[in-house]
């Protein structure tokens, strides 16, 4: 079985075919989301695995995500935790995908930062307090820029970001369990 699917053909399926489970943080879940999925962060995941496997009654469970990465991972995590890994897919795409198809997204106003803004902020705030503290202070503080610069070569590299991880997992960014849609 096919473990990925079409943004064009989970569009067309009806609420009895796919539980919609989308595993970004809280926030970008709220800022642009598809109608009737579940926002159940990958951090918090491994622990309701169970629960997402009952809720979908025989129904296969399409993963969501901004791209698709985090999906295959919340895919290998449910998998490890019981679920019937038949029966799990990951938006090929994930939301990007599914907006370029012209399918409707639901937005929040007041949704906050996604995770990706977040970490840009973070990053650069990082890059100028080491710069200024190097200046100012003592030319060690240089090593902050040079440990922040390498942290995002490491990211660009293999698609795996520490710091968004660490703000993954900061009070704005979670949520409780399995958020009913909205």
């Amino acid at each position: 079985m096919d473990r990925t699917v079409r943004a064009t053909e989970l569009g067309e399926a009806g609420p009895d075919d796919w539980l919609l489970v989308d595993v970004r943080t809280p926030g970008e879940f709220r800022g642009a989301r598809i109608e009737g999925s579940l926002n159940a962060p990958l951090g918090d995941l491994a622990g309701q695995a169970r629960a997402l496997g009952e809720r979908a009654g025989g129904r296969r469970i399409a993963l969501v995500c901004r791209t698709g990465r985090r999906a295959e991972e919340a895919r290998r995590v449910l998998a490890a935790g019981g679920v019937d890994a038949a029966g799990l897919c990951v938006l090929e795409g994930g939301v990007e995908a599914w907006e370029r198809a012209g399918l409707p997204l639901r937005r929040d106003a007041d949704a906050g930062m996604s995770l990706e803004r977040q970490v840009r902020i973070a990053a650069g705030s990082l890059v100028l307090v080491g710069l200024a503290l190097g200046l100012l202070v003592h030319t060690g503080f240089l090593a902050l820029t040079g440990f922040v610069g390498a942290g995002l070569v490491f990211a660009g590299l293999t698609d795996t970001c520490g710091m968004g991880m660490l703000l993954a997992k900061m009070p704005w960014n979670r949520a409780p369990a399995a958020c009913e849609p909205r």
